[in-house]
């Protein structure tokens, strides 16, 4: 069996173009939808991360305000700013580049954004609505997700699908974007039994773990579809998935590359976030 690869930049490409189709309407309604990125310290992958987003922000006709601050900046500082950008009204999303300095309270700052401008959908109140079925910002990660699967035509009603891993920015939030579709939900974890013999049963496979092709290509079931979230590196320069992807593509009828899969999809969602942001605002 030859698997559907799942092209995220293909599909990415798409929502880009709805979503820069839209800005230009709302843009003639004297509305842009503007995203704001703070980056605090200066990681070389997160400088790398924020000026794609800058990138596409520009390139799709948004506002982009992006705060670089020292990796010295105090937890009062970076509150003081997130209060400014809440009140900005040029401000319909705003992102904190994660991780941040061990001296500043990641909670506490997450908590701070105002949740009808929580671009990645990270604030209790907005996860509280994703628990309960009424999102109003859904994580971007487990969105591209859900998106990926719509561009294939593949109905989670009634399916079995097994999330490995559960962080709260994807394994948690994807569990319950797929429930909501109906489907059985099993999560994983490294506390889990027999985890071979849980992914074997599964119709729809999404691996979020981070390790390294840890997910067997034997362990998926025959036509499954397998959506692999993580990206490890290994050596220098190779990069995989959690899923063992040559051994999984001669099982799977459908399946996702890494790098080129679910990775794309998390900056066009950020920006589709945003826009339906500044959707709402302009019916308030």
């Amino acid at each position: 069996m030859a698997a559907q690869i799942i092209d995220g930049k293909a599909i990415a490409a798409k929502v880009r173009e709805r979503i820069g189709s839209t800005v230009s309407t709302l843009k003639q309604q004297g509305i842009t939808p503007g995203l704001a990125v703070v980056l605090v310290g200066d990681d070389p992958a997160s400088r790398v991360y924020v000026g794609m987003k800058k990138k596409m922000c520009v390139e799709l006709g948004m506002y982009s305000a992006d705060h670089e601050l020292p990796a010295s900046t105090s937890e009062a500082e970076l509150l003081t700013l997130i209060g400014q950008l809440n009140a900005d009204p040029r401000v319909h999303g705003i992102l904190v580049q994660l991780p941040l300095p061990d001296h500043i309270d990641t909670d506490k700052v997450l908590e701070a954004i105002s949740p009808d401008k929580d671009a990645d959908g990270f604030h209790p109140y907005n996860v509280g609505r994703l628990a309960i079925g009424k999102p109003t910002f859904q994580p971007c990660t487990p969105y591209g997700v859900m998106v990926m699967l719509d561009e294939i035509g593949y109905d989670l009603k009634g399916k079995e699908v097994v999330v490995v891993g559960r962080s709260n920015i994807v394994g948690k939030p994807v569990a319950l974007m797929c429930l909501s579709r109906h489907a059985t939900v099993t999560i994983c974890h490294s506390r889990t039994k027999d985890l071979a013999d849980v992914v074997r049963r599964a119709d729809v496979v999404i691996a979020a773990v981070g390790k390294a092709e840890m997910v067997k290509g034997d362990w998926i079931k025959p036509g499954a579809v397998v959506i692999d979230v993580g990206i490890n590196r290994v050596g220098e320069k190779k990069l995989v998935g959690d899923v063992e992807y040559a051994a999984a593509a001669e099982r799977a009828s459908a399946i996702t590359p890494v790098p080129g899969g679910v990775g794309p999809m998390t900056i066009a969602m950020l920006l589709q976030n945003t826009l339906e942001s500044a959707q709402r605002a302009a019916t308030r």
